[in-house]
């Protein structure tokens, strides 16, 4: 069979090079019919099978197999003739092949009875309608490489992309995608479809019904947009979004981000969506911010307070002062804890209440990995400075101490020299709440400021963390404008007969 590459050589050497047919047989082999044939061809020579390969095996029972395959369309869905029990039925009949043989045929002949899929081309009116979805995508965050669950939300009529990136893919995390996708559109769409994700639905009924989650439904209730579900596996239904999420990540995250936050990665997504606002997508009469400008007075406007995207659980006080959330522990301050809490679990935040409260009493940050201690140090100074023993020994501190300013560690070894009884080590503890008051590094800074100047006590580092606040005194020039007698003073030419007047007493 000759290839492309033969009729191209053979069509060379006749066009360019001027060999003559008798010329190019001898040096391909080639018959001078065959190498006429390729120099009249404009296309290059396809393999062509002169009849039907014979399935020695199969071939008897391919009627059999498209019959039982066509009564599929009247049996009940669950019902129906797979390959395995088609292999079973021809052997009955006599067949004696492999069944991964059946198997192959059963494929080919399924996909000649699968009509096309067609799709209808859709509109959308402005302010009308959403979409919302969900993609992973992997970025370099403090120098490993991890996987964020990525929530994507598009208006339908303008085009206009909201991304953000999220630990987990849990409710709060989905809430959370929407408030901050409103505020970016600075409106909400009257309606928003969706998967059938378990966030927001409960129960998959007959056809379009759903039983809704409960806190899905005071979601729905503050912003006032309605809910469309997507028949299961018809991501087609809301195929703008789809494409969103592959194109976000190819353009917004290619090469990887490096970055040191979830804070740092969506201000950088969010920097890409605005960037995005210049884009002109096919068929659109305008770019997407251009469209999204006449949608925008069409949307439904924000409330004056948003949703407050957290789950609420009540926890239980251990005897560590810890509360656990999950499967992981929080601390929470000594001497400011109730044995019943309340925790608020935020996507990237745990905040922990006293139900006499209207502010936490301790804030972590999240984790999601499981069986971990999440411990502030400032939680558990109070027993620390009763029981000053324990500094050494203490794991909140153990651990804070890998992390601390070296001067932390020159500090406490003054202290415990100057006063080894135990006061010195309470005089540290006291010098470590004013974390509470003050940043790391003014303290720091107050300290080393402290042991230079012979005063390294808590008096001493609060004198120094005050002279750090005060603002040097200013003095505004001194201008004689308005007391004009007073101008000319002190450019007087000096008389020094006028001090001998003086000495002598006179006038």
């Amino acid at each position: 069979m000759l290839t492309v590459k033969n009729w191209e050589q053979i069509r060379r050497a006749y066009y360019v090079e001027q060999k003559s047919i008798r010329e190019i047989a001898r040096e391909t082999g080639h018959a001078r019919r065959t190498i006429n044939r390729m120099i009249d061809s404009e296309a290059p020579p396809t393999y062509r099978r002169g009849s039907p390969k014979q399935a020695q095996k199969l071939g008897p029972y391919k009627q059999q197999i498209q019959q039982l395959l066509a009564q599929n369309a009247s049996l009940p869905r669950k019902q129906r003739w797979t390959a395995p029990m088609i292999y079973q039925e021809i052997q009955k009949a006599g067949f004696a092949g492999a069944e991964s043989t059946v198997r192959h045929y059963v494929g080919q002949v399924r996909k000649l009875l699968k009509p096309p899929a067609t799709y209808l081309p859709l509109e959308f009116d402005p302010g009308t309608d959403a979409q919302v979805d969900w993609g992973e995508g992997d970025v370099l965050m403090n120098g490993a490489q991890i996987t964020v669950q990525l929530f994507f939300m598009k208006l339908s009529y303008s085009r206009r992309t909201f991304m953000m990136a999220f630990p987990s893919q849990r409710q709060e995390a989905f809430f959370m995608g929407h408030v901050h996708a409103f505020h970016f559109f600075e409106g909400v769409p009257q309606r928003i479809s969706y998967d059938n994700l378990k966030t927001a639905v409960k129960e998959i009924l007959e056809g379009r019904h759903r039983i809704e989650q409960e806190a899905f439904f005071h979601f729905r209730g503050t912003y006032l947009f309605d809910s469309h579900f997507c028949t299961p596996g018809a991501g087609n239904e809301k195929g703008q979004v789809e494409h969103s999420v592959g194109f976000g990540r190819r353009n917004f995250m290619v090469p990887l981000p490096q970055v040191r936050s979830y804070e740092e990665l969506n201000a950088y997504l969010l920097h890409k969506c605005q960037e995005d606002d210049a884009r002109i997508v096919s068929g659109q009469p305008a770019t997407i911010g251009q469209m999204w400008q006449q949608e925008k007075s069409l949307l439904r406007p924000l409330p004056t307070h948003p949703y407050d995207c957290c789950r609420t659980v009540m926890v239980s006080l251990n005897r560590y002062s810890q509360v656990q959330v999950d499967t992981n522990r929080y601390s929470v301050p000594v001497d400011d804890a109730q044995p019943q809490l309340t925790a608020k679990l935020y996507p990237f935040t745990v905040e922990i209440y006293r139900s006499d409260r209207t502010e936490p009493i301790a804030i972590h940050s999240r984790c999601y990995d499981r069986q971990q201690e999440l411990l502030d140090p400032l939680h558990y100074l109070p027993l620390i400075r009763q029981r000053p023993g324990a500094i050494d020994h203490a794991k909140p501190l153990r651990r804070w101490r890998e992390q601390w300013p070296a001067i932390y560690d020159e500090l406490l070894e003054h202290l415990r020299q100057k006063w080894p009884d135990g006061r010195g080590v309470r005089e540290f503890v006291n010098i470590l709440y004013l974390h509470r008051e003050y940043s790391e590094t003014a303290i720091a800074t107050a300290v080393t400021a402290a042991l230079s100047h012979r005063c390294a006590h808590l008096d001493g580092v609060r004198l120094w963390l005050t002279q750090q606040q005060r603002q040097e005194p200013t003095f505004s020039a001194l201008t004689l404008a308005e007391k004009p007698q007073l101008q000319g003073v002190g450019e007087q030419p000096v008389r020094a007969e006028a001090y001998d007047v003086l000495w002598g007493g006179g006038k």
